[in-house]
């Protein structure tokens, strides 16, 4: 099916035409006191210029170079209006820059239309994810919406800031300056390319963009050139964060948070039916239309790792699954809010099974857990280890350590710092001249909270429980991010 602008756009009268809410999800926390990991979802005001991080623990390790790039809310407050979802603050892309032992941090806005008219009125007006907006929104497109605020994409000396709704946002690598919107090409402008591309074996990359139940299935070369786009039909209108892929296919998972209504904010447009259950369909990467479907019990999600096939026909990948929304829907206006407690339960980690004969399994870690990554050497391939985000529970909205699950072993390898820290997702870099999965480091960012700054902490993926093997710290706290990509 040829992809159609008309269907994907988002409609400008429907945006427009979001009323103004007041503030009423600040008098809906219980608690005054500010909560101790309320530093996570902090405003920065400005732009972070180039520093030097300060090494405070280990040794930074022989053959470590290259740029972390990450990307994030990072401004929700004005005094006019205030964005009300953690989904919704105006992006903010950082570079962590490793070279000799020594780590330079910057951090910028991407400076979308959406901040431009947001910075000149001093208040919030853009309908997000969740934050309904008010008339005085400027939108004609989706981009005029785009917060560029989930994720990264980086190609040479380009990053790529991602939404789930809109176009990437090109920056300058070395800069960070903005550039522009990227338009794959004309009569696609301003259709959605998601936050979670995925590179194929082959080194092209594969992305979605949905819109009710249809997707946009997006095939670049890996210096970013469109290959070739096509619009597909899904089996169920579901809201579709993130998808998978083995080497051979694309895989949807649809939960059972499906299209109701057309209005704004986004969340709104969904109800949650668990009756439903979640389904599964697979897709050819060769021929779209050839596609088949599969049954799971209900769960929700938001992120997936990269899938696999075996030798049988059998595909795994694993996912952190939730039993419902209550996090999306109000858990993530708490965090906003900054104090009182935030409703929902913390993901797990769990492993899907297709099988050939049509069968599907689901089987769980145990373990809670967000942001699975996989070895990048193996995306599409089979693997062994996933590292996530770890230490969440009810009293703790937000992670304090890192778990490895080796889903050959079934064994979690994990650490945790105290709840002074909020750690956040880790990518996999690759020992030089090496190959397999525990040959590589883990980079991440925490944030100290006893100290109010943000640090750096690369991990052995072969001895994770042993700690960070390297610490350095900034001399500024950025607040909590989403999705980074490596540069070698």
């Amino acid at each position: 099916m040829n992809p159609s602008r008309r269907h994907f756009l988002m409609s400008a009268a429907a945006l427009s035409a979001a009323v103004a809410t007041p503030e009423t999800v600040w008098a809906a926390i219980a608690q005054d006191a500010a909560a101790p990991w309320a530093l996570a979802t902090a405003d920065l005001d400005a732009d972070v210029s180039p520093r030097a991080m300060r090494l405070v623990h280990g040794r930074p390790p022989a053959g470590l170079e290259g740029t972390l790039f990450r990307n994030g809310p990072g401004k929700f407050r004005r005094p006019g209006g205030s964005a009300t979802h953690w989904f919704d603050g105006d992006g903010l892309v950082r570079s962590f820059d490793i070279q000799d032992g020594s780590i330079t941090l910057a951090a910028r806005f991407a400076d979308t239309p959406k901040r431009r008219t947001e910075t000149e009125l001093d208040a919030v007006v853009t309908p997000g994810f969740g934050t309904a907006g008010d008339p005085r929104a400027r939108l004609g497109s989706n981009d005029d919406a785009n917060a560029a605020n989930t994720s990264v994409l980086v190609h040479g000396d380009k990053v790529w800031a991602l939404w789930e709704g809109g176009s990437p946002f090109q920056m300058d690598a070395a800069t960070l300056a903005t550039e522009r919107f990227v338009t794959l090409r004309d009569d696609l402008k301003g259709m959605p390319f998601q936050a979670h591309p995925r590179r194929a074996p082959d080194g092209t990359i594969w992305n979605v963009g949905t819109s009710g139940d249809r997707a946009i299935v997006w095939h670049l070369e890996g210096s970013g050139e469109l290959i070739d786009a096509q619009v597909i039909r899904l089996p169920r209108a579901s809201y579709l964060h993130d998808f998978t892929a083995t080497e051979r296919h694309l895989i949807f998972v649809l939960q059972p948070w499906v299209f109701a209504r057309n209005q704004m904010p986004v969340l709104t447009q969904f109800d949650w039916r668990p009756e439903m259950g979640t389904q599964v369909l697979v897709v050819d990467k060769a021929d779209l239309s050839a596609t088949r479907v599969y049954e799971l019990p209900t769960f929700s999600f938001f992120h997936l790792g990269d899938g696999w096939t075996e030798g049988d026909g059998t595909i795994r990948f694993d996912v952190a699954a939730n039993d419902d929304v209550t996090f999306a829907v109000e858990g993530a206006r708490v965090l906003v809010a900054g104090r009182g407690v935030v409703p929902g339960s913390p993901s797990v980690l769990k492993l899907v099974t297709l099988h050939p004969d049509g069968r599907a399994d689901l089987a769980s870690s145990g373990v809670a857990a967000e942001f699975p990554k996989g070895d990048p050497r193996r995306a599409g391939l089979e693997r062994s280890l996933s590292v996530h985000v770890a230490g969440e529970r009810g009293a703790r909205p937000l992670p304090n350590g890192l778990a490895i699950q080796d889903w050959k072993t079934g064994r979690s390898h994990a650490f945790a710092f105290d709840d002074t820290q909020i750690m956040e997702e880790a990518v996999f870099v690759p020992k030089p001249g090496t190959t397999t999965e525990r040959d590589a480091w883990l980079v991440a960012p925490s944030i100290n909270l006893a100290e109010g700054v943000t640090e750096l902490h690369v991990f052995d993926v072969a001895a994770v429980e042993a700690g960070p093997v390297a610490t350095w710290r900034a001399d500024v706290a950025l607040p909590a991010g989403f999705h980074g990509a490596w540069r070698g």
